[in-house]
């Protein structure tokens, strides 16, 4: 069992009382018509995006998928990184960056842009910090993480008001070229979300106390069925329930694997007289259907389910995060620009055209108000939690 305290330790996954599951979804084909309602509303609300402007950036989209290896290949050690960018007049197109000097011009929707540091070198830096607290270094208190931005060609550190010049010290002992380093100030926190409630639908429980937590994809593993989630959501061993009534619990599996921090994933097997569909909960519309894991690029518009929030969507800003939350590092996070509750946590994260991203670890603001549109949060890339646990995706062909 990690230490970690009890504000902080679970979250909640949206469940029927009868165990029928509902992970998050999206539609098969990324064309505007074929994205089922609740997203195409939650895209244009979170994202603001009018009907034109979505049909565009799921072109984009797609050709991105298609042709960001080619062109990354085509740049060679001078490759600085890609990613989806939203241009003033509203439309979207893909930007690889480049060390090279030389004007170049790639495909339609596509902009090749020169920059300084190529990724290699910014990869470089970044192992640098991980280094340094993996040898037993500590990230000092107002440093939030870190992670390598492409998009603004740096080594970004994400740190508290006020935070600058601990931050500056962190960065100087650990030998990371500060040239490629910038700080970026959060005004608050990240945490892993989750929250400790009683007579839900969906709980886990160390022996003690009980916890919310939501569910992010059905997964199957020799036979046997379960759901991917969070790690700090419960450790192995830990049991799962769903809530009859408000006094009344009734149990379906339990954790089969997790950890928490170092990473942040787990997967619950569950009972086989329960059913897992492989489809993420739409809240109140159309749910969305799994279609595959293929990772989305930066930029990229993902879409988040929680059993506290529901559905929101936001954008990818950044890949192999470093987060610090109170007492503990997680790795290899991505970052998104999205809100969330506590409960969500491990809950869905998933791309217009159905294909799962990862596993809701944390964040920084609530839904609530003017927070939401200040909102960072984190999620734990499915493949590596996939390829952990020896698990395989619940898709439907």
């Amino acid at each position: 069992m990690s230490k970690f305290t009890t504000w902080a330790k679970r979250g909640l996954f949206v469940l029927a009382p009868l165990a029928l599951f509902a992970a998050m979804s999206a539609s098969a084909a990324p064309s505007e018509d074929s994205v089922p309602s609740a997203v195409r509303e939650a895209l244009q609300r979170d994202l603001g995006l009018a009907p034109g402007q979505l049909a565009q950036y799921l072109k984009v989209e797609r050709q991105a998928l298609q042709l960001e290896r080619q062109l990354a290949n085509a740049q060679g050690d001078r490759f600085a990184g890609s990613w989806l960018e939203r241009k003033a007049n509203g439309d979207y197109q893909l930007v690889v960056a480049s060390t090279s000097l030389q004007p170049q011009r790639g495909p339609a929707d596509t902009e090749i842009r020169s920059v300084r540091h190529s990724l290699a070198a910014l990869g470089a830096s970044k192992r640098e910090l991980d280094t340094l607290t993996a040898r037993g270094g500590k990230a000092p208190d107002g440093v939030y993480g870190w992670f390598v931005d492409v998009r603004n060609n740096s080594v970004t550190v994400n740190i508290a008001p006020g935070g600058e010049q601990a931050a500056v010290d962190f960065v100087a002992a650990s030998g990371a070229d500060a040239g490629t380093v910038r700080f970026e100030t959060m005004a608050s926190a990240p945490r892993p979300l989750a929250t400790l409630q009683g007579g839900s639908e969906y709980l886990s429980n160390d022996g003690t106390n009980y916890y919310y937590c939501s569910v992010g994809f059905a997964v199957t593993r020799q036979g046997a069925q379960g759901f991917a989630t969070a790690g700090h959501c419960g450790a192995a061993g830990d049991r799962v329930f769903v809530a009859v009534n408000r006094r009344t619990v009734s149990q379906i599996g339990a954790f089969a694997g997790s950890s928490f921090p170092g990473a942040d994933r787990a997967w619950v097997q569950v009972d086989n007289n329960h059913t897992l569909q492989p489809v993420v909960d739409g809240y109140n519309q159309s749910d969305i259907v799994v279609r595959g894991s293929t990772e989305a690029p930066i930029g990229a518009a993902v879409c988040r389910s929680g059993r506290t929030t529901g559905l929101h969507c936001g954008v990818i800003e950044a890949k192999n995060v470093t987060v610090q939350y109170p007492g503990e590092q997680v790795n290899g996070l991505t970052q998104v620009k999205v809100c969330a509750e506590g409960g969500d946590s491990g809950g869905s994260f998933i791309t217009t055209p159905g294909q799962a991203q990862g596993v809701l670890s944390g964040g920084n603001y609530s839904c609530k108000g003017k927070q939401a549109n200040l909102a960072t949060s984190y999620f734990q890339p499915i493949n590596p939690l996939l390829q952990a646990y020896g698990l395989t995706l619940t898709t439907t062909p």
